[in-house]
Formats: structure tokens, sequence, C-alpha cells
């Protein structure tokens, strides 16, 4: 297993997990019958799947970022206010 393989496990899995918890609380309020895109009207399903992906993509990118964050602080800094972490 690589490093890379590891770090996109690392974000993507808990980003899926999170995603669901997302689809149960947003649809615990929300129709999605009632639910229209411009004057396309989707039915349940597509409107379950599209929102899951969204909020998939939306909380991956996030921790992508706070992943990039972290690696950009640990390369810069000289402080040692960060602990390195050795694999």
């Amino acid at each position: 297993m690589t490093q890379r393989f590891l770090h996109v496990t690392q974000i993507l899995w808990p980003a899926f997990m999170v995603a669901g918890v997302l689809e149960m609380v947003v649809f615990s309020w929300v129709d999605p019958s009632n639910l229209y895109i411009g004057n396309w009207q989707p039915d349940p399903y597509t409107a379950y799947s599209l929102a899951f992906f969204v909020f998939w993509v939306l909380v991956a990118l996030a921790s992508s970022i706070s992943h990039w964050l972290m690696g950009t602080v640990q390369a810069d800094s000289s402080d040692h206010l960060l602990p390195h972490h050795h694999a």
C-alpha cells in the first residue's frame, strides 16, 4: 500500500460516512418530491443520489484541503510546534 493510497482512503472513507449522515439529516427535513432544479423535478431516488454525491465531494474537498494544509505547515515548520509522524 502506497502512502498516496493511504492518504486518499483516509480522506474518502470518512467523507463517505459523513455524506451518509448528512443525507439522513437533510432528507429528514426535506421532501425530495418537492425539489426542483430549474424546470427539472428529479425523482426522489435521483435527488437522494445527487445529494449524496454532492455531500461526498464537498466533505472530501474540505478534508483534502485540511490534509494539504497540515502537510504544508509541517514541511515549513522549523520550530517543532507540530508533531511529525513517521511512517
